[in-house]
């Protein structure tokens, strides 16, 4: 089974090469793919590089992270696969609502409301709350 790096905070414009040749130095079996901005095609500042062996993803991580690389701190860690199973994309349906397949948790809003509360008042005020409604009714306003 192959491990998949997260390599992070690499320069904007870097050679592809460079990185290669720097992880080829570690082990064999290491592809990286950097991860490019769609309108302008440069280097977003991460990528993945998918290795064949533990052992050789290991020792990836205890060289390069904190290497500097190109005047910058390399960040390497193990990437955490997507579960969700729709390429990549935020939301798969067109409609924007919940399917019957979504994996979406549906979440239940509380909303506040100035209006009356129907339930009963919380029972360690009940004494006290009789007694002000008791004051209120007897107190007589001059008009």
């Amino acid at each position: 089974m192959s491990v998949r790096l997260y390599i992070g905070n690499l320069p904007q414009n870097f050679a592809t090469k460079d990185l290669d040749d720097l992880l080829a130095s570690i082990g064999e079996g290491i592809r990286f793919k950097a991860v490019l901005d769609r309108d302008t095609k440069a280097c977003r500042g991460f990528g993945f590089a998918n290795i064949s062996k533990d052992k050789v993803a290991e020792a990836v991580i205890e060289k390069l992270n904190g290497y500097d690389f190109n005047g910058n701190t390399l960040r390497v860690e193990r990437s955490e696969r997507r579960d969700s199973g729709n390429g990549g994309r935020r939301n798969s349906n067109s409609s924007g609502g919940n399917s019957q397949g979504s994996k979406r948790k549906e979440v239940k809003k509380v909303v506040h409301s100035d209006g009356p509360i129907d339930e009963a008042p919380d029972p360690r005020w009940a004494g006290e709350l009789s007694k002000l409604k008791d004051l209120l009714a007897n107190q007589k306003t001059a008009v």
